[in-house]
């Protein structure tokens, strides 16, 4: 394999970063996605704390999310706390997979031309 890029299939989509989403790929709204992935609903905390972020910045973040209808916020109590939770939508799930299966595309075609030089 030559070190030039190739031109793009255009019948697979050309190269597997298009299939990137600008809004999934972003490294929080990615694990914010992935860890609601994993359970029923999550609590918002749970998330800021998981993720390092401020409240601030992860309201900004559930935003964007919600404004795509890839989560559902449901807001509640615990006792009398006042509690925030998310939930992926079926959107969300399906964007998820679209993700991590273009990524999965790049790391094979990063590997093959790797395994080629």
């Amino acid at each position: 394999m030559s070190s030039e890029a190739e031109a793009p299939d255009p019948g697979h989509g050309g190269h597997p970063t298009n299939g990137l989403s600008d809004t999934v790929h972003q490294r929080n709204r990615l694990g914010i996605l992935t860890i609601a992935a994993e359970a029923e609903r999550v609590e918002v905390a749970y998330l800021r704390n998981a993720l390092e972020l401020t409240a601030g910045n992860l309201s900004r973040h559930l935003a964007v999310l919600e404004e795509a209808d890839l989560i559902q916020l449901e807001r509640g109590y615990h006792g009398r706390r006042p509690k925030t939770w998310i939930r992926i939508t079926e959107h969300g799930q399906a964007a998820l997979a679209a993700e991590i299966s273009a990524l999965r595309e790049l790391l094979r075609r990063h590997q093959e031309f790797r395994a080629a030089t």
